[in-house]
């Protein structure tokens, strides 16, 4: 079960994930677009996000292999039961990176500058990324990534930037109507 690469984030990445894996692997665009296809033809539901397809993997027990985030995978096992399902992780994944940012418009409308500036500069602090880890959320901190190995195996992470290019033109490519993405998936 994976949510849909037009809807979701989460989606998106399986499906970046998937191609950039082929290519890593010596294959070319062309032995790429088949594998995603080939897998993108064993997904028997796209929900429309990553909760929708926990809900349609764990309470509706469709599917056999739910791909989400390790944290997400954590939440489920906090949920469901750690005996529910086993944790596997890709020898190759696109690099998620959920943006964050300081808003320049509203933090100059509520004069929260410095409070907002000051929680960025905490997020990369060795005890912000200590509380991410504890989280399951893979800190980018060697030193703090090295102190969680159990949490946090070694996966070869690839730029989707690098990859494919920026993200608009990701969006261009594979995810707009007619994109590479429905000349592959044709739904059930």
């Amino acid at each position: 079960i994976v949510p849909n690469p037009k809807t979701s984030g989460n989606g998106r990445y399986t499906y970046l994930s998937a191609w950039g894996y082929t290519l890593k692997k010596g294959g070319d665009e062309a032995a790429a677009k088949k594998f995603v296809g080939d897998l993108f033809s064993h997904v028997p539901v796209l929900d429309t996000g990553g909760r929708g397809a926990t809900t349609t993997f764990m309470t509706n027990q469709i599917g056999d292999v739910l791909v989400t985030f390790e944290n997400e995978a954590e939440m489920i096992a906090r949920e469901f039961g750690r005996d529910q399902f086993e944790v596997v992780y890709p020898s190759v994944s696109a690099e998620a990176e959920p943006p964050v940012s300081v808003v320049d418009k509203v933090v100059d409308r509520k004069q929260s500058r410095a409070l907002a500036e000051a929680y960025l500069k905490f997020l990369w602090s060795p005890e912000g990324q200590e509380i991410a880890a504890k989280n399951y959320l893979r800190p980018r901190d060697p030193q703090v990534l090295a102190k969680y190995t159990d949490r946090f195996p070694k996966v070869d992470f690839l730029s989707v930037e690098k990859t494919f290019g920026d993200w608009r033109t990701v969006q261009k490519t594979h995810f707009i109507d007619g994109g590479v993405f429905d000349q592959i998936y044709p739904g059930k």
